[in-house]
């Protein structure tokens, strides 16, 4: 699993117009992709560091800060872009496998008390931010 996470001081997702996830306040905005083994040693990794990496402000955590997060899966995190002018996307898990585990991290994210909003899994997604720092981590568990 890897995701990029980003320090924001809000975000949100719109489809077809519609604004289908949203966060008004600082936190972070976290795109997700999924491989195709990827099972509940990663969803819980994932969850625990989103919740837990002191990014925010003063050195703090989302979980320290009761801070939202915004969930947007991303299967391009797994490009391959090695050859030719084509990405390859062989390494991301297909929507099918895809789909419910990223639905695990966020599931995991709000058991741990966290609001947590998201995008639209599959979708055609504008996605507009607010980059606070800009403070931009890479994860891969």
């Amino acid at each position: 699993m890897r995701a990029v996470l980003q320090r924001v001081s809000r975000a949100s997702v719109t489809v077809d117009g519609d604004v289908v996830g949203e966060i008004t306040r600082p936190g972070l905005l976290a795109l997700v992709g999924v491989t195709h083994d990827d099972g509940p040693e990663q969803v819980a990794t994932m969850a625990r560091k989103i919740a837990e990496l002191r990014i925010l402000a003063d050195e703090r955590s989302v979980a320290d800060e009761g801070a939202p997060v915004l969930v947007v899966s991303q299967f391009t995190l797994y490009a391959d872009t090695r050859k030719g002018r084509r990405p390859s996307w062989n390494a991301a898990a297909p929507g099918p496998v895809a789909e419910p585990v990223v639905g695990q991290v966020v599931e995991a994210l709000r058991a741990r008390g966290i609001e947590v909003a998201t995008g639209r899994f599959g979708a055609h997604m504008d996605v507009a931010l607010v980059n606070d720092g800009p403070v931009t981590i890479v994860l891969d568990v």
